[in-house]
Order: C-alpha cells, then sequence, then structure tokens
C-alpha cells in the first residue's frame, strides 16, 4: 500500500522511529527517519526502497507554511505546537489583568504617536514667523507626519507578520523618539520638514501593528473592547495636540517645546513598553519554544510550523523574493482585489482625513474670525474629545451586552455584527459637521458651534472603531496586511487634507467647505448598510478573508 501524501503529491510522516507529542515532552534518542517532507516521485513498495531512497536526495523541496498539515499528529512528529487549548504560551490564556495591562500600555503608545501628529499644528505661525517663510509652506511640517503614516506601515506591516509583533515597534518607536530631537533644535525649515516626515515614517509602528497584537491575546468580544482603546487613543491624541501645543506656543516656552513635550510623552510610555510587552506573535512564540526545545535535547529535527521543514529551521532567513512578493505587495494586492477593504478604507480615509482637516480649518473660525488666541481658539477641541469618549462608551456597552450576547449563543460572531452601532456613527458624522458648518457665523454664540464637535467626535469614534474591527475579523491572519494598506491611503489622503484645507476655507468659507464634506459623509451612510446586508455574501468571494 502506498503511504499517504498530501493534496501536492508529498509523503506525510512515513513511520518515523519515535513519535513525539505535539508538545515535545519527550525527545527520541533513536535514529530520526527523515523520509517525511520528500516529494513523491514513485509508490513506495516493499520492493522499491531502494530507489525511493536514492531518489529522495535530489527530490527534497520544502513546503510553504500554508500547505503544511496543521495537526501534529498528521505532520512531522517533530513540530511543535501549543500544548493544548490551557498551554501557558499562548497568549490567549493570559490573565485578563495582563491583557489589559498591555493594552493600557499600547494605548499610551499609541496617543504619543497621533499626538505628534497634530501638535506641530498650532506651532506653524510661529515657526513661519522665525525662519520667513509663509504659513502654508510651515503647514507641510504637519502634512509631511501624516505623510510619514502612510509610508511607514509598507514596513511594518509586513516585519510583524515576519518577526513578530515587538522588535519592529519598539525600534521603530526609539527612531521616532530619536527624530524629535533635530526638529527641537531646527536652524532652518528643511530640518523641520525631514525629520517630521521621517519621525512620521517610524511612528506608524502603533498604528499598523497594534491591532493584530490585540488579535493575538483577546477573544472577539475582548478584542472590540480593546480597539475601542485604540482608536480612542487614536483620536484624542490629534485632540490633545493642539490644545496643549497651542497654550505651549503661546508661553515663554516656545514652539520648539511641542518637539520636547512629544520626545517626553514617547519617552515614558517607550521605555515602560519595551520593559512590560511580551512577544504574542504565534509563530515567534512557537520559534522560540522550538529553539529552546533543540538547544535542550541537541535534537536539531525539532522545528516550528513557520519554517518550511528541518532543513530550514528557525535560523534560516526568509528570502527577499518572497519577502516583496507574499508582504510587500500583498496590502496592494488586496486594495485592487478587495471591496470590502477598498470601501472601508474610504470611509475610513474620509473620517480621518476631516479630523485633521480640522486642525488647519478651526483655527480659520475660531482664532482669524471669533479673535481667539492660539491656545483659546484651540480648546474647542475638547468638545470632540468628549464625543470620542461618548462613543466609545457606546460601542463598549453594544460589545458587552448584543456582541457578547451572540458570542455566547453561537460560540462565534460575525464580521457584519459589528457594523449595527456603525450605522448610528455614520448617521450622528454628517449631522455634526452640518452642525459645525451653520453656527460657525461670528455674530452667533460660539456655544452652538463649540457643542458641534460632540456629534462629530461620536461619529467619528463609533465609524473608526467599528471599521477597523470589521476588517480585522474579516480577514483575522491577513489583518496586519489588510490594516497596512488602509493605512497607507487613509494617511496620504489626510495629508492632502491638511494641505487643501486652509486655501479651500478660504475660497468657499467656513460655511460651504464644511458642507461640501458634509455631503460627502451622507453619501458614505450606504457603506456600513451595504456590508451589513450583502456583507457575508461579499466575503465568500474573498480569496484573503477565511470563512
Amino acid at each position: 500500500m502506498s503511504p499517504p501524501t498530501d493534496t501536492n503529491n508529498r509523503l506525510i510522516n512515513p513511520t518515523p522511529t519515535t513519535a513525539i507529542a505535539s508538545g515535545l515532552g519527550g525527545i527520541p534518542s533513536a535514529p530520526i527517519n527523515l523520509a517525511y517532507d520528500v516529494e513523491k516521485t514513485a509508490p513506495v513498495t516493499a520492493g522499491s526502497a531502494s530507489a525511493s531512497a536514492s531518489a529522495s536526495a535530489s527530490a527534497l523541496t520544502p513546503i510553504p507554511p500554508t500547505e503544511q498539515p496543521t495537526h501534529p499528529s498528521e505532520a512531522s512528529p517533530f513540530l511543535v505546537t501549543y500544548d493544548g487549548p490551557s498551554d501557558p504560551l499562548d497568549p490567549q490564556n493570559m490573565a485578563p489583568a495582563r491583557k489589559w495591562t498591555y493594552a493600557a500600555i499600547l494605548g499610551v503608545m499609541t496617543l504619543s504617536v497621533t499626538f505628534a501628529s497634530s501638535v506641530f499644528s498650532t506651532a506653524t505661525e510661529a515657526a513661519a514667523d522665525e525662519f520667513n517663510v509663509s504659513n502654508e509652506v510651515m503647514t507641510l511640517g504637519t502634512a509631511l507626519f501624516i505623510a510619514g503614516f502612510a509610508v511607514g506601515p509598507m514596513f511594518y506591516g509586513p516585519m510583524s507578520e515576519l518577526w513578530g509583533r515587538k522588535r519592529p515597534l519598539m525600534a521603530g518607536f526609539f527612531l521616532f523618539i530619536v527624530c524629535q530631537i533635530p526638529v527641537g533644535v531646527a536652524q532652518n525649515v528643511e530640518t523641520i520638514m525631514l525629520f517630521r516626515f521621517l519621525g512620521g515614517v517610524a511612528a506608524a509602528g502603533p498604528l499598523s501593528i497594534v491591532g493584530g497584537w490585540f488579535s493575538d491575546f483577546f477573544d472577539p468580544v475582548q478584542r472590540g473592547v480593546a480597539l475601542c482603546v485604540l482608536s480612542g487613543t487614536t483620536y484624542m491624541g490629534p485632540v490633545l495636540g493642539p490644545i496643549i501645543g497651542g497654550f505651549m506656543t503661546q508661553s515663554y516656552l516656545g514652539w520648539r517645546w511641542t518637539a520636547w513635550m512629544t520626545m517626553i510623552i514617547a519617552s515614558a510610555s517607550g521605555i515602560i513598553g519595551l520593559i512590560v510587552l511580551p512577544e504574542t506573535y504565534a509563530p515567534v512564540v512557537l520559534t522560540r519554544k522550538a529553539r529552546k526545545i533543540r538547544l535542550e535535547t541537541h535534537n536539531w529535527a525539532v522545528h516550528s510550523k513557520q519554517y518550511k521543514n528541518i532543513y530550514q529551521i528557525e535560523e534560516t532567513a526568509t528570502d527577499f523574493n518572497a519577502f516583496v512578493t507574499k508582504y510587500l505587495s500583498r496590502p496592494f494586492r488586496m486594495l485592487l482585489l478587495e471591496p470590502i477593504l477598498v470601501l472601508i478604507t474610504l470611509y475610513l480615509t474620509l473620517v480621518f482625513g476631516f479630523v485633521y482637516l480640522l486642525f488647519e480649518a478651526w483655527p480659520i473660525s475660531f482664532i482669524e474670525q471669533r479673535g481667539y488666541n492660539a491656545g483659546i481658539g484651540a480648546l474647542p477641541f475638547i468638545s470632540i474629545g468628549v464625543g470620542v469618549v461618548i462613543g466609545s462608551v457606546f460601542v463598549v456597552h453594544d460589545t458587552y451586552t448584543r456582541i457578547q450576547a451572540k458570542y455566547v449563543t453561537n460560540g462565534y460572531i460575525l464580521p457584519e455584527d459589528r457594523l449595527y452601532t456603525m450605522i448610528y456613527g455614520a448617521v450622528a458624522f454628517p449631522i455634526g459637521i452640518f452642525w459645525f458648518a451653520w453656527t460657525s457665523f461670528p455674530t452667533i454664540s460660539p456655544w452652538p458651534q463649540i457643542l458641534s464637535g460632540i456629534p462629530i467626535g461620536v461619529g467619528v469614534q463609533i465609524i473608526y472603531l467599528q471599521g477597523l474591527a470589521y476588517l480585522v475579523d474579516v480577514y483575522t491572519t491577513n489583518a496586519n496586511s489588510a490594516i497596512s494598506a488602509h493605512a497607507i491611503i487613509r494617511s496620504s489622503v489626510a495629508a492632502g487634507f491638511v494641505m487643501f484645507s486652509v486655501p479651500m476655507y478660504q475660497n468657499l468659507g467656513v460655511q460651504w467647505a464644511t458642507s461640501l464634506l458634509g455631503f460627502l459623509g451622507l453619501a458614505f451612510i450606504l457603506v456600513p448598510v451595504l456590508f451589513w446586508i450583502y456583507g457575508a455574501r461579499i466575503r465568500a468571494w474573498s480569496k484573503y478573508a477565511p470563512m
């Protein structure tokens, strides 16, 4: 009888000398049969053993990770996996307190980079005066940082899938901190622009990696709440930036302290993250487990599933072509082939871009037209922060009631379950925009205009949070690539929003320039409705969304 083969006509685990449990509790001392993972060239029978042996030397071919059998008993007996569902090495089994501690640290790290993205907006005028350039030129300091957010995910997403979550994040975060020094001591505009851009590239790590990090150790219900923390910090950072930056710029500290304050906040959170955060990406965790077993037992056949076979164990580098085709190009291929990713990305891009547009547009309304100084003129951003908090509470309540009930009843939740609340946010968002637009006349009390930030914040938070959670739930194992693709488009467009915001508001006026965005918000209400109704059918067509 011919030995068992996989779908690619390769032999699967043909009678090794000694079997090992999935956790590799014992290592065989007998000779190891190296016949597994060998390309099948002819049926192996008792009479053809010698022919099979002679063919095996030239027929050894690596099995890509996606083609390997998933259960140790059906694959190599030397394959390292988790020791069952309760293995303490599995990040899903961490204590809840540890999980939420890590989520809080990652949230603060995210807040520090998004704070940096907007804090320079209040330094635009003072820095422009010092270097004798126009305000439009100095606006590039904000736009280039956000443009860096678009470049960074092209590297962070693939690196996190190759080398784990922690190493790429911490390396980039350190570079982000260092980039604040040249900005703080800059003697010319070119230095500011260069290091604001490089700082944005380095700072993209949390925005690209943290969503995947959460998926490593949170179940779907907890992940929804954790992503709420992430989304809240993503928007609270930009809200706090102009407020704190405005008062620093007006004080004796001056505009350069926007860089020093960023450096202080990032350094504090980065040091804590470096010390406390663990690696949670399963292939890396299992690779380390396999390496430890090899060193303890001197059995060099032990390997983790991430790698191709016993001849290419963990220390083997990924070849450059595979890196480019599988990791760097995958986000762009997904953008071309995935309608869910495209439409959700366009919607979240509009919302994200609008927030950064406000950092340039609101000063026109509150500082130029109403006559407030930079510090007081930035205080209305607090109303957006209040809205973000309300939106977060709304999503958390929905997650722990409706979503959790479905998870307990069915044992799973559908990605489309996230979209029910997203529709509420989609309605609140344009309401707040039109409210802001038509209460912005200087002859009207500022309070109605200030309060319009609450529905804007509610809408922004719910849309972004549930949209991001939807992408993670839809693409699961490809979530980092999906989020990276989304971040590239979102940040590129947001950088453009910053640059055209001032000319648009000066030419159209606050009322009609803002209303234009409100009409776009109305049109995009259809996006969550469409996927709520037809999302499951569209996912069935996808090659990147496991069903």
